[in-house]
């Protein structure tokens, strides 16, 4: 009987480079899981930074307070990582305030996660 070459009989290398192909492609995809689960974090301690400072301003403008936005600006600073009032407004008897929080998404550079809140007295 000769023996016929086959695929499983194949010894030239090709599963080793398939399975190289495999590990990388399995890495790449764990690298974007991470960037989008950081820009995730990101936009969620926004929100919380923006929700806090929007608090932060409607008890400072219910009291009659000359500066709220002042207090806004000051409590979203204190976030670890700090946040940055980019907005601050007054509607009528509530509050709106945007914050942003800079974000390293590796090779796609470093982007800004924000969120906006609004805040005042219960009608």
């Amino acid at each position: 009987m000769s023996a016929r070459p086959g695929l499983l009989a194949d010894e030239s290398g090709n599963a080793t480079i398939l399975g190289a192909f495999g590990i990388a492609a399995l890495a790449a995809v764990l690298v974007l899981v991470i960037y989008v689960g950081g820009a995730v974090l990101a936009r969620h301690r926004a929100q919380s930074a923006a929700d806090l400072a929007a608090l932060a301003a409607a008890i400072e403008h219910a009291g009659g307070g000359a500066d709220p936005c002042r207090n806004a600006r000051d409590l979203a600073g204190m976030q670890r990582p700090p946040a940055e009032l980019v907005g601050c407004r007054i509607d009528g008897e509530d509050v709106v305030v945007t914050v942003r929080i800079p974000v390293d998404l590796g090779g796609f550079g470093i982007r800004a996660a924000t969120a906006q809140a609004r805040a005042g007295p219960v009608a």
